[in-house]
């Protein structure tokens, strides 16, 4: 069949396309940086000097929400509620909350940016006497104020140590805020009885400061002190200032370091304060109050251009007239037209379908085939490049020698992980397609809580792309390194579960391949979740029994150096056994019978149990030695970690192989 007539057609078609995008020209222009807006500064603020309903020109029940054990008396805010204060039933344990009432927008969606803001307030801690009144005796004692950011106004956490912000350190909770706290709670990684903290989502503080060496203050001093507090949205930068209150703004700030705030954002955001009380009477005022923010919006300014067409319409729709606007001859012709080349479109379709080989069709066949939303599904290069904004630095997750993981978004909305192998390490052909394939449906028959499912795949183009799950609260090692100290039970905690998803993948036969701190990821619940395989050794192709033992012992060892990393807070800075990596380091205090020296000072203090850290820490070492020298196998390693049974005997210096063994494994 002569396919030049059908040629012609789309020459036309695509004449017809230019000019309707030449006549949407303006509409596409809209789209992309709309047309008749003004880029403003959206400002907010309000000022409270007192809390007295008779002094103060603002309508106080209007303007704060009391939430929880809170009350507004003596003309300022008191969490806990010293009212309520008896003798059988005191305020210790209690948690309240006094928040603005309107929200306030800290956040820009289109460009996804912070706004900025700084408050200032006065604050004072004192005790609650027996009838209920707040005494000005005493020091200003236990107990914690927190200046939040929260996104609703309904939630109140828990007492004590929470300061009433969040539940647990295991719910993930949107959140900010600046803690100044005079109690010391070794648990969540305090440094001491009297320090400012900044949190990020977390109970575990961000950046914490000892308040006696930073400011002349204390927060035991029964005074009033007064906070200032500065975020730049444009500089990505906080400062916080801490002094007494009538007293003029300290010069240097308590706390001042660079944090992006965006991710801990909604566009309106509740600002307020939140406090309780721990094993004490003590109570929290606020006396005054004063913020301000600013952000950047777009302002739509109006049309000149009238739209007669929906303005008949909408007499039309609303009174008797009738009246109906007839279709122009120019919509009548598009519509003709457009129906004419949709038929020559799938006329000339169907004839090239006809002409395509066998092997094709049933390649388009394959793509089509629906699949069960669990399995795995190959993606295109483009839906790809689509996800993560053309391979973006911004979207950029990790990377290490075996390629780079970005952060995806589906058409969906939904987010995932998307690892670009690099052509180096994984040279495209059709081998390596097979044994990757192979690969994920190996992976795909395993169903356990701590190993990520793959989601899907893309080889084509010289590219080989492995689609895991997205786990918004990143990996181990940026915790390890990075946000705040990890208490020591969640570490045992993250430990524990790291090696029973381990066992259960060696007693499937398959090895991880690619085990480090950072392809190990945090789940919403704070539960470890193993992902980021390895996709080059494959047991069933050229691989033997023999190499994959050898695959699942490599993956023992390196779950002993992440032991060591995870005890220590420390990163792996040399291969090998060399003083300059944690395992010649944790060799070097074995030998000396300094064994404690090795766990993370920011928790070695406050550890509830030293004697546990150091017991994980000859299990990390035992996992280094060879299988000679005892190394033990993963359903081994969960045994010792889940009993106090003994962990075998450690030889009483490192081993001569050591050194070659272990470099041989880090350069793997």
């Amino acid at each position: 069949m002569d396919s030049r007539p059908s040629l012609w057609w789309l020459l036309l078609f695509s004449a017809t396309f230019l000019l309707s995008l030449m006549q949407n020209q303006q509409f596409a222009i809209a789209v992309h940086r709309p047309a008749g807006t003004t880029l403003i500064n959206v400002s907010k603020n309000f000022y409270f000097p007192n809390f007295n309903p008779n002094l103060n020109p603002y309508k106080i029940q209007d303007m704060i929400t009391l939430l929880g054990s809170s009350k507004i008396s003596q003309g300022f805010i008191q969490i806990p509620d010293a009212s309520a204060f008896t003798v059988d039933h005191p305020t210790a344990y209690r948690a309240g909350r006094a928040i603005y009432a309107s929200p306030v927008r800290l956040f820009n969606p289109l460009t996804r940016t912070p706004g900025s803001f700084q408050t200032t307030f006065s604050f004072k801690l004192t005790a609650a006497a027996n009838d209920g009144s707040v005494s000005g005796e005493g020091h200003g004692g236990e107990g914690g104020l927190a200046f939040i950011i929260v996104p609703d106004e309904f939630t109140v956490g828990r007492p004590g140590p929470w300061l009433g912000i969040l539940n647990d350190v295991c719910n993930h909770y949107k959140v900010f805020y600046v803690e100044f706290d005079a109690s010391l709670d070794p648990e969540f990684g305090d440094p001491n009885d009297d320090h400012v903290g900044v949190n990020l989502g977390s109970v575990v503080s961000f950046k914490t400061a000892n308040i006696p060496s930073k400011a002349n203050v204390s927060l035991h001093s029964n005074i009033v002190h007064r906070a200032w507090i500065t975020y730049n949205g444009q500089r990505r930068r906080i400062d916080v200032h801490l002094g007494s209150d009538g007293h003029s703004k300290p010069s240097e700030p308590i706390l001042s370091f660079p944090v992006d705030l965006s991710p801990f954002l909604q566009e309106y955001m509740f600002v307020g304060f939140s406090a309780s009380a721990e094993k004490s009477t003590k109570i929290h005022n606020v006396l005054s109050w004063n913020f301000s923010s600013t952000t950047q919006a777009l302002l739509r300014k109006p049309s000149a251009r009238i739209c007669h067409r929906n303005v008949a319409r909408q007499v039309s729709k609303y009174t008797d007239s009738g009246y109906r606007a007839p279709p122009s001859s120019f919509m009548i012709f598009v519509a003709v037209l457009g129906l004419c080349t949709l038929a020559l479109i799938s006329f000339y379709c169907n004839s090239m379908r006809r002409e395509r080989t066998d092997s094709l069709i049933l390649l388009v066949d394959k793509k089509q085939k629906p699949t069960s939303p669990k399995k795995p599904r190959q993606y295109t290069v483009i839906e790809v490049f689509k996800a993560t904004r053309r391979f973006g630095k911004s979207e950029v997750l990790g990377s290490d020698f075996r390629g780079v993981l970005y952060r995806g978004t589906l058409p969906n909305g939904r987010h995932v992980a998307m690892k670009r192998f690099s052509s180096q390490y994984l040279k495209p052909s059709r081998l390596a397609t097979r044994r990757v394939l192979q690969r994920i449906d190996e992976f795909s028959q395993i169903n356990h809580p701590g190993l990520t499912p793959i989601r899907g795949w893309c080889c084509e183009k010289y590219e080989t792309i492995i689609v895991f799950n997205y786990f918004p609260n990143g990996s181990l090692d940026r915790w390890l390194y990075g946000l705040g100290v990890l208490p020591w039970s969640l570490r045992f905690k993250l430990i524990k579960e790291i090696a029973e998803a381990l066992c259960f993948l060696h007693s499937k036969g398959l090895a991880h391949g690619n085990f480090k701190t950072s392809s190990v990821f945090l789940d919403l619940n704070y539960q470890a979740v193993l992902g980021d395989y390895d996709f080059i050794f494959c047991p069933g192709e050229k691989a033997g029994p023999a190499e994959s033992v050898a695959s699942m012992n490599e993956d023992v060892f390196r779950y002993g150096m992440l032991v060591l990393e995870t005890i220590a807070g420390k990163k792996t800075v040399g291969e090998g056994v060399g003083e300059m990596s944690i395992l010649g380091f944790a060799w070097s205090m074995h030998e000396s019978g300094e064994k404690a020296k090795v766990v993370d000072e920011r928790v070695l203090g406050h550890c509830a149990n030293s004697e546990q850290a150091v017991r994980v820490l000859e299990i990390g070492l035992s996992c280094s030695l060879s299988k000679n020298d005892g190394r033990p196998c993963m359903e081994e390693v969960v045994q010792l970690l889940n009993t106090q049974k003994p962990v075998p005997q450690l030889p009483p210096s490192r081993p001569t192989e050591l050194n070659f063994r272990s470099e041989v494994v880090l350069s793997a």
